[in-house]
């Protein structure tokens, strides 16, 4: 049956919003008539040419800005009394994306026929992760889900505040590698090729390395578009052996050795294990659970393997400080040992919380030093370069001024 997005009112004068699934307007009607709603305007959830226009600039994902409204008023709304479905109907009317939009007012639907949030939300793991939904649910069987959406908005927060500054530090040196290969491939593809020319005439022996340059240069010359396609295939690649387990082992492996990059990796998935871990226990979810739920927020593979294998063990009755003992080379002794003092003193969610600032405020005093640290290295790898080619295509023309 096909869906429709409508607006309805109460004789009371509460105005509805969602979506429902009904064989045609008037059975959509009908039914809305049932729950004491009026149908006031309907229209089939199709794809229309604007949608697809919106899809394609957010790229079918839901950013966490627009997850931090959703939450932030979600929360001020069930506080100030507001019922459930019109809370989400009311927000989701103030989405711009498409996809969270759709989302939301099927959510609103699900609830109407008598499912719960958590329970609505797991029909969309894309948008809501196993994180939401684990804390939604203990706030729903609490009764405490105003409390849950105030420490999931935190969460939030901080992780928005964390994954800004990692992207904000990574802008300088991306910029500068990518203006020094810029003008690497156009002096390849204009000058070069000149030069090459001006080297056949003169009838000289070439040194192994102009011969190269001059052979790279005229090949993009006259082939430009192969350049094009090998870095898309190779960015291509790169993304799909990403989804290999054993390349991803390798990648993450390599970013725990290289002294620059291994800080910041350590520091914010240490950030991320303990934040949430906190925000789970804080919600009442049971520690075995909580870990379980964690290692699927993790991206690096031997971060998220530690969480996970401590999962099983924790259920069998040992204390998580023993069990993250075996990962030394993984997480910093401090967050064993924290954890250890938080077990004994019953005072594990605060402990990690606190724990969480203290890494948090490490990735911001590390990105914050990193274009110090890394620009000498841009610099001395940008006149290694500037300096092959300037030999290289010199050296010849010495040659030439010899033998005169």
């Amino acid at each position: 049956m096909p869906k429709y997005l409508y607006t309805a009112k109460s004789l009371k004068g509460e105005e509805k919003s969602g979506a429902l699934e009904a064989k045609d307007i008037h059975q959509l009607s009908r039914d809305l008539r049932r729950q004491g709603f009026i149908l006031i305007k309907a229209k089939p959830e199709t794809e229309s040419k604007e949608k697809k226009l919106e899809i394609s600039f957010s790229f079918g994902r839901v950013s966490l800005t627009e997850k931090m409204f959703f939450v932030r008023n979600l929360k001020v709304m069930i506080a100030s009394g507001i019922s459930l479905p019109r809370a989400i109907g009311n927000l989701a009317e103030q989405i711009k994306n498409n996809k969270f939009k759709t989302a939301l007012f099927s959510v609103q639907g699900q609830i109407a026929k008598g499912k719960s949030l958590s329970e609505a939300i797991a029909l969309y793991p894309s948008i809501f992760p196993n994180l939401f939904q684990s804390m939604v649910k203990v706030g729903e069987e609490s009764g405490t889900l105003e409390k849950v959406l105030e420490t999931l908005v935190l969460q939030m927060e901080k992780e928005h505040s964390l994954k800004s500054e990692i992207k904000g530090a990574m802008i300088y040196p991306i910029v500068i590698i990518s203006a020094m290969v810029g003008v690497g491939v156009l002096m390849l593809v204009t000058v070069i090729p000149n030069l090459a020319k001006t080297f056949e005439d003169l009838n000289i022996d070439l040194p192994a390395t102009t011969q190269l340059i001059i052979t790279i240069g005229v090949f993009l010359s006259q082939n430009w578009y192969f350049l094009i396609i090998a870095i898309l295939l190779l960015i291509i690649g790169f993304f799909r052996a990403s989804k290999i387990k054993e390349f991803k082992k390798i990648i993450d492996k390599i970013f725990l050795k290289i002294p620059i990059i291994s800080p910041i990796v350590r520091s914010t998935n240490s950030a991320y294990t303990l934040r949430n871990l906190s925000s789970l226990i804080a919600a009442g979810t049971p520690l075995p659970r909580a870990l379980e739920v964690t290692s699927e927020t993790l991206d690096n593979f031997y971060f998220k393997t530690a969480i996970f294998d401590s999962a099983e063990k924790v259920r069998r009755g040992e204390k998580l400080s023993t069990v993250l003992s075996s990962y030394k080379n993984v997480y910093p002794k401090i967050v064993i040992q924290m954890i250890a003092v938080g077990e004994e003193t019953g005072e594990t969610s605060s402990i990690l919380e606190n724990l969480a600032d203290f890494f948090e405020e490490e990735v911001s005093n590390t990105t914050k030093n990193l274009a110090s640290v890394i620009e000498p290295l841009l610099m001395l790898i940008i006149g290694a370069v500037v300096g092959f080619f300037a030999v290289s295509m010199i050296q010849p023309m010495y040659s030439i001024l010899g033998e005169i």
